[in-house]
């Protein structure tokens, strides 16, 4: 089974998409679906899909779950509620016994976007996330470089929490700068409960000159450090598409993970996010999913 374990859609008419607004967007602003997804998927060979929260909206959610039991491309949603709210935990509870609540596999927050750079430290957020945690999900981290130091200390807080790094924390490729966000990888890669994406590299480069030579010091290190027993791709489409086509974004990953062997390659490629999240294989002919 090969997983792209990172993507997204959105309908302007039904939820506007503020962050869409500006000049550096105009490409991507408009309506994207999975049937827009889905022949890009199966010509790169992409059997099931994880969907991931764009806004923090409920609404948003209930609806990927809804839209995940009827498209059998999508393996697993990873949702947004408020971690800050006491009902956090009955929140996620009615989110798993609504439409498609048996594909909800994640969290996640837009950390990225708090001005609070030791966000995740806050005590209401802990409390949030062990109430993830107790829902046996996993935690997306979407961190910007200077916000690893508060993963990194909030990943050893909560050991028995698993942790998925989205991007690889958005490394500063555009100006070819590896340090201080390398050394900051390496640590948090040193915590066991974390897995990290393949994903996102394209559009932290030169979007209008970007080659692979670019991504490839930050794919090697992310390698060094996780390994692909925890690394999985995800293309972030259609963000991806403000650089690459997601045949280009697919065949990029293929070229940074080149040398690894055959068996390492099929972890990045489906493997580990099956294991990570737990995801199903397609069912075949009818017959029932089972769980890998």
């Amino acid at each position: 089974m090969r997983v792209d374990a990172h993507h997204h859609v959105w309908e302007l008419g039904r939820r506007p998409q503020a962050w869409l607004d500006g000049p550096e967007s105009a490409a991507i602003r408009r309506d994207f679906g999975t049937a827009d997804l889905a022949p890009h998927a199966r010509a790169a060979g992409i059997d099931r899909t994880v969907l991931v929260q764009v806004l923090p909206d409920l609404a948003e959610t209930r609806e990927f779950l809804a839209l995940a039991a009827a498209e059998p491309l999508i393996a697993g949603v990873v949702g947004w509620v408020d971690l800050t709210a006491p009902e956090a935990a009955d929140t996620l509870a009615e989110l798993r016994q609504g439409p498609g609540g048996e594909r909800l596999v994640g969290v996640r927050h837009l950390v990225q976007g708090e001005a609070e750079p030791a966000w995740l430290a806050r005590p209401e957020v802990r409390r949030g996330l062990r109430a993830v945690g107790a829902a046996g999900l996993r935690y997306d981290l979407l961190v910007l470089p200077h916000q690893l130091p508060a993963a990194i200390d909030t990943v050893r807080a909560l050991p028995d929490q698993t942790f998925v790094l989205d991007h690889l924390a958005k490394p500063p490729i555009a100006r070819g700068e590896l340090e201080p966000w390398a050394g900051r990888l390496r640590e948090l890669a040193g915590e066991p409960n974390v897995f990290c994406k393949l994903s996102g590299l394209v559009t932290e480069a030169r979007r209008d000159a970007w080659c692979v030579a670019d991504l490839r010091p930050y794919a090697d290190a992310a390698l060094d450090a996780f390994g692909p027993g925890r690394m999985m791709f995800g293309s972030d489409w259609p963000v991806c598409l403000l650089a690459a086509s997601y045949e280009e974004v697919v065949g990029t990953a293929g070229e940074l993970t080149e040398k690894l062997d055959p068996h390492e390659r099929a972890q990045v490629f489906g493997g580990t996010a099956a294991r990570a999240y737990g995801l199903a294989e397609p069912a075949p002919s009818g017959l029932g999913e089972e769980l890998i």
